[in-house]
């Protein structure tokens, strides 16, 4: 092996070179005495890949078992490439959420572009047709050079490659906070359309069936980019920051039509998507998946640089690319099918009998590994210690509270997002896009449509982990079925910090039990997911954003028709409001700080209440639902009103400062006036012009003209742009 001058199984261990590939000590040592000898170099780099948190979620394993992932319209759960969800007529949603944070971090651009590249792989490799992109996103304060930039670039990416592939963005979140200064978070999820009969998975079997590599040549990009996502962007790290990996949307759309035209074919055995680890995860998970073993000739790989050696081969994330397992004696039709794209492709390799994955190059043996060990690493079971609770804040009376508001309406995290999702691509079977609430996409030419939503409560988790878990699939529930949507089941996208941190740990284990428990309690499995730790900087962890995509069934969008909020509705709050500040953003705004304290979750109430407002709207009594969350109601409904030019003159029987409390299981709905709707007021009218709020010590009395001017200019004057 000296045609590439590389360390020897002696130097790698004497000079413990497997740290710098993200190895343990401890892992180093399990390695060696699971194959019974020193790897080498290449060897060294694949478990490396293999067992990172990135690929091999050993630290979060424990949590992810308490989801469930079974229902009556689940047809494939956890541990393929996107869940599949039966919405009738044979047909079935594909979905997942994916994080791309720390290339984003780097490279925000191209960060953001290859995690919508790689999210639309997963769900086009299982065999559907992508149908809407939903995005979540965080970044620092506004206030800062560098947020700025972030933002800019990160959406600018996610423009470029969405808009490519003609696929519409139909909805999204961003949050701004100083938590995620140097470390945003980049969540990207896809929605796709299959038959029954169509649905893949990503296995090899068959001895003798032949490995065909399909898309763009592997270059040395992205090398060890799994190992470098599994820990803190610091000065301390020991992976180096791989060269950026970059999407090729319009390579990315040949590969969609090619892998889609392969798929009709009989004779694919299965099919997976070269994302983190590249050539090693995709080879190997397979191979584990069909019982089998994987035999691969590295020298007839397409490659971009003929110094790549089989390590850099084997652990390159060069996008577009996706492996195939075909019966023998038809791979020259699935390569000619790629080729055909103008795409590269080639047989590279077998199935064997050994459950092994053996890698060739030159006629020189490179690697020889068992499957079954990449792919179970050791389990990582750490401890957390009990997080002390602060004293809550229950009165906010004494603040001048028609300043808040307004500073809340022009903050960046309540106010207009246009400036973010103008950018992206809105198709006709688009029923409702980004602006307010989730979005609607029709089902070809039926009347069925589908809803997607996404949202994260990072402050609710900082300040009550278990309750906060709760909350995060609540508010999607609320989401969801607030436009008559019927939540189906759920994707996760697990984002926190190191959780090495005993505290941290904690927050994960008490956040992850919540979202279980509520995912049941309102009946939406959890179908796919992704996890994403170690999102820290030398200034600390990221606040914890565990976010969920949900997606509703519609099944006649007709009652959509006529809906419309105008002058003269009656405006009702569901539920009542209750001094929860912790986590809020008035608690944000005036304190700087996350309190620790309890908040109030109450799971039957919340699916009864959201079931029956679901119904109503259904019936055709109400208008609009709004569930109330971050800014708590006057905020929720001045988000409202701008998005439909309107006013209002509303009386609340409350303290002036619970019009700012972020009440779980609360709602504005806007209909007819006298509806009898339980736990409800009425409260007001929608009306033209003004913006008029009362509460028993709190009078605000606005043109509409100016909320909305502070609303529409939240982001846009940060950022010095024209509204």
């Amino acid at each position: 092996m000296t045609k590439f001058n590389e360390p020897t199984a002696n130097q790698i261990e004497d000079e413990k070179l497997y740290t710098h590939m993200g190895l343990r000590e401890d892992e180093y040592k399990k390695v060696v005495e699971l194959i019974g000898r020193k790897p080498n170099y290449t060897e060294t780099g694949i478990f490396a890949s293999m067992w990172s948190e990135h690929c091999s979620y050993k630290t979060s394993k424990t949590f992810l078992r308490q989801f469930n992932s079974k229902g009556e319209r689940v047809l494939m759960g956890p541990g393929e490439g996107a869940g599949v969800v039966d919405i009738g007529d044979n047909e079935a949603v594909v979905f997942k959420v994916e994080s791309h944070n720390s290339p984003s971090a780097v490279a925000p651009f191209h960060g953001a572009a290859t995690g919508i590249g790689g999210i639309l792989r997963d769900i086009v490799s299982i065999g559907s047709t992508p149908i809407a992109l939903v995005n979540s996103l965080r970044f620092g304060e506004l206030d800062n050079d560098n947020s700025k930039w972030l933002l800019k670039e990160a959406t600018d990416g996610l423009e470029f490659y969405g808009n490519t592939m003609d696929i519409s963005s139909v909805t999204g979140e961003v949050e701004f906070d100083e938590r995620f200064q140097g470390r945003p978070l980049v969540n990207a999820m896809a929605v796709g359309l299959i038959k029954h009969d169509k649905i893949q998975k990503g296995l090899a079997k068959g001895v003798g069936n032949k490995v065909v590599y399909a898309g763009l040549e592997t270059g040395k990009d992205g090398i060890l980019g799994a190992s470098f996502s599994s820990e803190e962007l610091g000065d301390d790290r020991k992976v180096e920051i791989p060269d950026t990996q970059e999407g090729y949307p319009e390579v990315g759309k040949k590969l969609m039509h090619a892998t889609l035209e392969a798929i009709d074919h009989d004779k694919l055995v299965g099919i997976q998507d070269m994302g983190a680890a590249g050539l090693t995860s995709s080879s190997a998970e397979m191979a584990a998946k069909g019982g089998h073993g994987i035999e691969m000739h590295l020298d007839k790989v397409p490659v971009s640089d003929d110094t790549i050696s089989p390590f850099e081969m084997m652990l390159s994330e060069t996008q577009e690319r996706m492996l195939l397992v075909v019966e023998d004696g038809y791979e020259e039709e699935f390569v000619e099918t790629f080729k055909k794209h103008g795409l590269p492709a080639a047989v590279i390799g077998e199935v064997i009998e050994d459950e092994s994955l053996v890698l060739y190059y030159d006629g020189e043996k490179y690697a020889d590994l068992p499957t079954h060990h990449l792919e179970n690493a050791p389990e990582v079971i750490l401890e957390g210690e009990e997080i002390a609770l602060d004293e809550a804040r229950t009165d906010y009376s004494n603040e001048d509270l028609k300043e808040i508001f307004k500073q809340l309406i022009h903050h960046p995290t309540l106010g207009d997002k246009s400036y973010i999702y103008n950018k992206f691509k809105r198709k006709e079977d688009t029923l409702q896009g980004s602006g307010f609430g989730a979005g609607i996409v029709q089902i070809g030419d039926s009347k069925k449509a589908i809803a997607v939503t996404i949202d994260g409560k990072g402050r609710y988790v900082e300040a009550d982990p278990y309750n906060g878990g709760k909350e995060t699939v609540l508010h999607a529930f609320r989401t969801t079925l607030a436009t008559g949507a019927l939540p189906v089941a759920m994707t996760d996208g697990l984002n926190y910090g190191n959780p090495e941190n005993k505290e941290m740990y904690e927050i994960i284990k008490q956040s992850t039990k919540g979202m279980a428990e509520a995912s049941i309690a309102v009946n939406t499995p959890v179908v796919s997911g992704n996890v994403s730790l170690y999102n820290e900087t030398k200034e600390g962890p990221v606040l914890p954003t565990p976010i969920i995509g949900m997606v509703g069934l519609i099944e006649d969008t007709d009652y959509l028709k006529d809906r419309f909020v105008e002058e003269g509705n009656s405006i009702y709050i569901v539920g009542d409001l209750k001094t929860e500040f912790s986590g809020s953003q008035i608690e944000k705004l005036v304190d700087n700080k996350v309190r620790r304290t309890k908040r109030q979750v109450n799971l039957e109430e919340e699916y009864t209440r959201g079931m029956d407002l679901r119904q109503l709207l259904l019936d055709g009594d109400l208008e609009k639902i709004a569930p109330i969350g971050r800014g708590g109601f006057i905020v929720k409904l001045a988000q409202l009103l701008s998005h439909y030019d309107l006013g209002a003159d509303v009386n609340l029987n409350v303290r002036g400062d619970l019009l700012f409390s972020e009440t779980p299981g609360t709602y504005i709905v806007i209909g007819k006036p006298g509806l009898d709707i339980k736990d409800a007021v009425e409260i007001g009218t929608v009306t033209g012009k003004e913006f008029k709020v009362k509460a028993e010590d709190f009078e605000l009395d606005l043109p509409m003209k100016e909320v909305k001017e502070l609303y529409e200019t939240a982001i846009t004057s940060r950022l010095d742009l024209d509204n």
